[in-house]
């Protein structure tokens, strides 16, 4: 951490009490007990509010996993690849020369195999808050079963309600790590909230326990396999209502010039939902904090974004190009019939009543 202020030039002649005890001040790192017994790879975390400014850099020994060199243990049978035959019904590349990811587009045999060898440490942050904790059973039986099987992988869930975790059979490597925090009163505050809790406990406990990063929606299930295929310095997810036919200046961008999440008409690539994306540690802190800054700055103002967080994250994704877009197939909606170009549902967000299951009935 020294060497990081040393190489950012900040607080460089100030006493090195002064430095450590500031930094006492900004991060009074959460306790972590065991919850439910070793046995059950569940602890407990308990998130504390902010109290001074966020970490200004992202210099930092640890989140330093990167995609290594693509090797392969010998002996493996798969498909061989072809230059002629593929996808034709749909794009698979970006203009900015990024993969657009669907099902025929990869081999899983070979790309699961050549990320397993890199063994990078998972993290996906799920809220559940309220009674969305009802939706807990489901998303974890159905990720053990199908998301990136055989990775070591961490479930962060940030929870008003700890006793409504359930227990659930884990895999190797795999375990549940309940974070505390408080209730709301209002659905687009849990919105909000999400930002901001993710980005402290991410600061104070996640960055040294991971080295890529999830952000999840807990209304979903699992359905088919969701694997390496989805790993890049920075991955988002086509929204499944605005992916084929809909014009930029259709898109539900914010479009308040009040707001931090402005986007003109004349400007955009794809609509993102954020329900699902992820990325390499540093790099999602980046973009949480991101999200989490420029709410703060919109609330200063007197102003939300339309769509809360989803709103901020395509503002940052149209000027900070995500390195790997994912097709639908990565959050469909049980509301939506299947079209012909979705081939497999790997995940898919559950039908409820938003106005029993949200605070405020969902107004």
């Amino acid at each position: 951490m020294l060497r990081c202020i040393y190489r950012n030039h900040i607080l460089i002649g100030l006493p090195w009490l002064f430095i450590f005890l500031g930094f006492l001040y900004i991060y009074r790192g959460p306790s972590i007990s065991p919850l439910y017994g070793s046995d059950t790879n569940i602890i407990e975390t308990k998130s504390e509010p902010l109290n001074g400014p966020l970490n200004k850099g992202v210099c930092s020994d640890n989140g330093s996993w990167r995609v290594g060199d693509l090797k392969m243990q010998t002996g493996l049978k798969y498909a061989q690849p072809s230059t002629q035959n593929g996808r034709t019904d749909v794009n698979s590349v970006t203009n900015w020369n990024a993969p657009l990811v669907w099902e025929g587009t990869f081999d899983p045999v070979v790309i699961d195999a050549i990320y397993k060898k890199m063994d990078p440490r998972v993290a996906v942050v799920l809220f559940a808050v309220g009674k969305y904790t009802r939706f807990l059973k489901g998303f974890l039986e159905s990720a053990e079963k199908y998301f990136l099987v055989d990775f070591r992988v961490t479930y962060y869930i940030f929870t008003d309600n700890k006793g409504d975790v359930p227990t659930i059979k884990l895999g190797k490597g795999r375990k549940i790590s309940v974070v505390t925090i408080p209730s709301v009163n209002r659905w687009q505050e849990v919105v909000l909230g999400r930002m901001k809790w993710a980005t402290i406990t991410i600061d104070k406990q996640i960055r040294n326990e991971a080295d890529y990063l999830y952000m999840m929606d807990i209304d979903s299930v699992f359905h088919n396999d969701f694997g390496a295929e989805s790993l890049s310095p920075l991955s988002a997810v086509l929204h499944r209502g605005y992916y084929k036919n809909t014009r930029r200046d259709q898109f539900p961008y914010e479009r308040r010039p009040k707001s931090m999440a402005y986007i003109p008409t004349d400007e955009g690539d794809y609509y993102y939902t954020a329900a699902v994306w992820g990325g390499y540690l540093e790099d999602m802190y980046r973009l949480v904090k991101y999200c989490y800054t420029q709410s703060e700055e919109d609330a200063k103002n007197d102003i939300e974004a339309v769509w809360q967080e989803e709103s901020h994250l395509n503002k940052y994704l149209l000027y900070n190009k995500p390195t790997k877009v994912l097709s639908p197939e990565y959050l469909w909606s049980d509301y939506d019939k299947i079209p012909a170009d979705i081939k497999v549902v790997r995940i898919s967000q559950l039908v409820k009543n938003y106005e029993e299951v949200r605070p405020n009935g969902g107004h």
